[in-house]
């Protein structure tokens, strides 16, 4: 498989992110995904995936705690461009099994508690939605954290076992919200109020000017925990 995966990234290493796109499409078809958090960056996979093909398939998963705005951005995206994004929830037993044994905040108390909430709520759910799905696609940039400035734009997640593509993985901030400018596509208007990365809303806080992308993740903890699981390195 690693033969496999450094061929391909030696092949599209000057291609654009719609041009990764496109090869993933073409010979992968209905075994590709985009995971979508609804955030800025999966709002232009979304836009760039639909414009290459109408059914490209979209998931999302709906942890039970996520903002508003959110739900409001996911109902502009399926209006827009007249799909249903394919939403993944949790097992209610284990939701149930996690208020009774840490609360319904106890992922503040300590980074294995959070974890745990983190595998219930997403990690979970996110195992069945890859289930049939050959190459995952991710809106991942570098810039992001310090957990991501080594990750290519094409790897093998041995976690899910799938080929994960990072069509975004060199793209700036200011790169992401350029497209989304020239091709009015929607997003979450949390951005607009200092939110650069959206989650669940106990565990997502906007941030000050100048501070790191992700420091409004789990703030509580150092910036080498700052994963909940779905990106392992």
């Amino acid at each position: 498989m690693q033969v496999l995966i450094d061929t391909i990234n030696k092949t599209l290493q000057n291609a654009t992110a719609r041009e990764v796109l496109e090869y993933f499409l073409k010979r992968y078809n209905k075994k590709v995904s985009l995971s979508s958090s609804f955030g800025a960056e999966d709002q232009v996979l979304a836009d760039l995936m639909l414009s290459i093909d109408k059914k490209a398939h979209i998931f999302t998963l709906d942890t039970g705690r996520l903002h508003p705005e959110t739900y409001d951005v996911m109902d502009a995206t399926n209006l827009k461009y007249n799909i249903k994004v394919d939403v993944y929830f949790p097992e209610t037993q284990s939701v149930q099994e996690l208020y009774q044994t840490q609360g319904i905040n106890g992922h503040y108390e300590s980074v294995e508690k959070r974890k745990n909430c983190c595998f219930i709520r997403k990690i979970e759910p996110l195992q069945r939605a890859l289930a049939d799905v050959d190459v995952w696609v991710t809106g991942l940039r570098s810039e992001q954290s310090v957990t991501r400035t080594q990750m290519p734009l094409v790897e093998y997640d041995e976690n899910f076992n799938v080929i994960k593509v990072n069509p975004l993985i060199h793209w700036s901030e200011e790169d992401v919200w350029d497209y989304i400018k020239k091709h009015h596509v929607p997003y979450n208007k949390l951005h607009d109020l200092g939110f650069p990365s959206i989650g669940c809303a106990p565990c997502t806080r906007a941030v000050k000017e100048g501070e790191d992308v992700r420091s409004g993740r789990w703030w509580w903890e150092n910036p080498e925990h700052k994963e909940c699981g779905l990106h392992k390195q």
